[in-house]
């Protein structure tokens, strides 16, 4: 569990603690791929070990914690389970992403504790939300909702009317009063459980709905982690389950080369290369999450941890995909360890948010056009 000491009369707020979890998760991750979601266990240690409450404001008792010590703990679950490290991210953003809705959808969402398990689906916007007296209707289905299964909350999203244009809104529902289609059959993040939820005229309340702008602006007179736009971070914890997917990799991939008989030729090419890639993507994401954490908020900033964070899982494919390649005829059974990191880990750098053109597109906008790069 999280706890808060101080040291100096300085407030240290440690980040999750997963050794536990990642034990657990190592153990239960065949289970976990032939459900096609968390065992009940895993989402409760993910719990236990601090990754809802992470970025819940300290007002309702969470940690308001860093981004470098998310990163730290989510690499280190990934090592074990990509679906595992996938929703204890995603467990803990999405609390981030809650702590802009207005006091009142606040108080319902963590008045139990800050621990509430929030599951979403936010980009793109989907379903229809009408405005009715005191809120909004919700009607149709969204995808995909990682961990869904074992949320208490759900965020999502849908095209609203604005004062000038169309808004793309956000709103918190109850996970008892939508039904979960089993719709997620994928080859990676099997585990992940990101299944399709329906809406049949679900009333959302005006005080548990909040726009995406809001994201863009610094809270005022909020914790560090509530200042940091959201395009500053969103790819830096997509992209931290990559991470620990590909040490993982490169772990079992080492063990069975250490005991080979016969060693693949090109071995320590191999090696070096996919090491190489994988030390350098921890950089980049280090690098990255101390931005978020400490350095002045910056259009180049922004675009710079856009930048790397993409880069990062590149590299991190990159390197699990040679791993793969070079496993041998073990590594085509689906229970194989290296196999499941590379169908994870390709899963993962699909991700929309890990786009490097997209990456590459705004860090450029920002580079030529040099009279932008002040203050945010």
């Amino acid at each position: 569990m999280l706890t808060v000491h101080t040291t100096n009369g300085t407030t240290v707020r440690p980040g999750p603690g997963p050794a536990g979890l990642t034990a657990l998760a190592r153990r239960e991750a065949p289970r976990t791929e032939e459900t096609r979601r968390l065992t009940p266990e895993v989402a409760a240690a993910i719990g236990a070990a601090g990754f809802p409450r992470h970025f819940v404001p300290g007002r309702w008792g969470g940690a308001e914690g860093g981004f470098g010590a998310l990163l730290t703990g989510v690499a280190e679950v990934g090592e074990a389970c990509g679906s595992a490290a996938w929703c204890a991210a995603l467990y803990a953003a999405h609390g981030r992403l809650a702590a802009y809705l207005p006091a009142e959808g606040q108080r319902e969402l963590w008045e139990r504790g800050p621990d509430a398990r929030i599951a979403a689906a936010v980009v793109p916007p989907q379903g229809s939300a009408v405005a009715v007296d005191g809120g909004w209707r919700l009607d149709g289905e969204w995808r995909p909702a990682s961990g869904v299964d074992h949320a208490d909350w759900v965020l999502l999203a849908s095209w609203t009317p604005g004062a000038a244009d169309r808004e793309h809104r956000i709103f918190a529902v109850p996970r008892a009063e939508l039904t979960v289609l089993d719709t997620w059959h994928t080859s990676g993040l099997r585990g992940t459980g990101s299944n399709t939820v329906a809406a049949d005229g679900v009333l959302v309340p005006e005080h548990r709905s909040f726009t995406l702008d809001a994201l863009l602006r610094p809270r005022p007179d909020a914790a560090r982690c509530h200042t940091v736009p959201y395009p500053m971070v969103a790819a830096l914890i997509f992209a931290a389950p990559l991470l620990g997917i590909a040490r993982g990799a490169l772990r079992a991939w080492t063990g069975e080369r250490s005991r080979a008989a016969s060693p693949h030729p090109a071995a320590h090419t191999v090696l070096a290369e996919a090491s190489t890639r994988i030390h350098t993507a921890g950089l980049l994401l280090g690098g990255a999450a101390g931005r978020a954490d400490h350095a002045e908020i910056t259009p180049l900033a922004v675009a710079e941890n856009r930048r790397d964070a993409t880069a990062a899982a590149v590299l991190c494919r990159e390197a699990v995909d040679g791993l793969f390649r070079t496993s041998g005829l073990r590594a085509q059974a689906p229970d194989h360890p290296v196999q499941r990191a590379w169908r994870d880990a390709t899963a993962a750098a699909g991700h929309a948010t890990l786009d490097p053109d997209a990456a590459a597109r705004a860090y450029a906008a920002v580079v030529l056009a040099p009279e932008q790069g002040g203050p945010l």
